[in-house]
């Protein structure tokens, strides 16, 4: 288990192996920290699928209209939808797209990020200055890459629960 610095920016990801702790990073994106903070706080993450999930590049959630859907119309749809609230403008930062890293998915426009993120499971440097880096997993990586893999898998992994350590 890591050390958590500031619970107020750390977010918990429980999956089915385990929690995955991500420490956010308010300083490089304040405002992708803060729209995270804020679905987890209201529930709209909890049992929400990874629905694109690629060997050897990310696993993705988080599209909090579609993809809590059990059936598979719905899931096929996951990926195409955000939260009720708008969308972000791009922070690009610095900061590299790093193993385990957590970069804002978003369309072709830049600032059209929302809900949705994906972890990265190795350095996708080609993605630096194009995708917002907004956290990083600082425990539970093992269980980021235990992730059914597929787009959408056939029977995708959920964020069971996503609570910010403040209030767990």
């Amino acid at each position: 288990m890591a050390e958590i610095k500031d619970p107020e920016n750390t977010i918990l990801i429980e999956l089915k192996d385990g929690t995955v702790t991500i420490e956010l990073l308010p300083d490089v994106a304040p405002k992708h920290a803060e729209r995270m903070k804020e679905l987890a706080r209201s529930g709209a993450y909890d049992n929400v699928c990874f629905h694109r999930v690629i060997d050897g590049f990310m696993a993705q959630t988080g599209d909090v209209e579609h993809g809590d859907m059990e059936d598979d119309f719905n899931l096929r749809r996951a990926g195409t939808g955000g939260s009720d609230l708008p969308d972000l403008p791009a922070e690009f930062s610095k900061l590299s797209h790093d193993r385990g890293t957590l970069g804002a998915a978003r369309s072709q426009n830049p600032n059209s990020a929302n809900s949705q993120f994906f972890i990265n499971f190795k350095d996708n440097h080609f993605l630096n200055g194009q995708y917002t880096v907004y956290g990083r997993v600082i425990s539970g990586m093992e269980h980021v890459d235990a992730i059914t893999r597929g787009e959408p898998p056939a029977n995708p992994d959920r964020m069971i629960s996503v609570k910010v350590a403040a209030d767990a």
